[in-house]
């Protein structure tokens, strides 16, 4: 039985996660409006292929086309009652291409429903997760990886939810904006600091950030984070730069150089697994590979 991810991180070791899902979903062919996880089960072969080119570069990691695979999100396309059969293709599909070997990461997004707003009852919530987490459990998935979230109560009950159904690792990342006060914190008001607090009280294994910062933000989120614990280890998927709009098309403008030229020092901030989110190609996941294997 290979070690856990835990278990590679006290040995020392950074490891390297995957980039983007939906931009190469896009370039094969996902229409606007479209259910991106219901590929897993009517295009599967084009999901495996993006995969299979994570792994390709040196992933030790990649995770599954499952982000919007909550029953909430679903039911946006009337398919709430296939949320076991889309979640649990989705963890074959990249079990498949990571074979015994790499890590798979089962995706859980945010529902879009607000507790404070009184939009979905707590049970609701955590029954939504559940669901969403077992299914990935089943399908192979050895960890689960919680993110873009931004609000602690919606986090700290998909973590509960994943650690009381399934034996997985359990990964939690928010997305934190910076602003004009010089401090980072995500769209409800959350810092880096009472992120990790909460996360490890409910359970996580592993806490971290992504998207909304290149890879240059993400080293003071992560010293951030180091600040207020020491031990948890922190994964950051950056995006490659911050968006930018050309032509009327949106362009993330980090090169795989460029993104690489801050892993290391990403590293020393604290950061035990480095990967990509918006705009990132298995070409920035190769470069990351180079930097943080020599």
């Amino acid at each position: 039985m290979k070690p856990t991810l835990n278990q590679l991180i006290t040995e020392g070791k950074t490891l390297v996660s995957d980039g983007a899902w939906g931009t190469f979903l896009q370039a094969k062919g996902l229409k606007p409006g479209e259910c991106p996880e219901l590929w897993n089960i009517e295009n599967p072969e084009a999901v495996l292929d993006i995969a299979r080119g994570y792994i390709a570069v040196g992933a030790d990691m990649i995770e599954t086309n499952s982000f919007g695979g909550n029953y909430f999100k679903l039911k946006n396309f009337g398919l709430e009652d296939r949320v076991y059969e889309i979640n649990k293709r989705a963890a074959e599909l990249s079990r498949e291409a990571a074979g015994t070997d790499k890590y798979v990461l089962g995706s859980i997004g945010p529902t879009g429903k607000i507790l404070m707003m009184g939009d979905v009852t707590e049970e609701e919530l955590y029954d939504a997760f559940k669901e969403q987490a077992v299914a990935l459990y089943d399908g192979g998935a050895d960890a689960l990886v919680i993110e873009t979230m931004t609000a602690i109560d919606e986090a700290e009950i998909a973590v509960r939810a994943a650690r009381e159904n399934t034996p997985c690792e359990v990964i939690c990342t928010m997305t934190f904006d910076y602003l004009t006060t010089g401090e980072y914190r995500t769209m409800m008001g959350v810092s880096p600091a009472e992120m990790v607090t909460a996360l490890t009280a409910a359970g996580a294994h592993i806490v971290g950030a992504n998207c909304s910062n290149g890879i240059e933000g993400m080293i003071r989120i992560t010293e951030e984070i180091r600040l207020e614990n020491q031990e948890i280890p922190i994964l950051i998927h950056a995006n490659a730069g911050m968006p930018e709009l050309h032509d009327n098309c949106t362009i993330f403008p980090e090169s795989p150089e460029m993104m690489a030229g801050f892993a290391q020092k990403l590293a020393k901030a604290g950061a035990n697994i480095i990967g990509g989110c918006c705009g990132t190609t298995p070409a920035h996941i190769h470069k990351l590979v180079e930097v943080l294997n020599k």
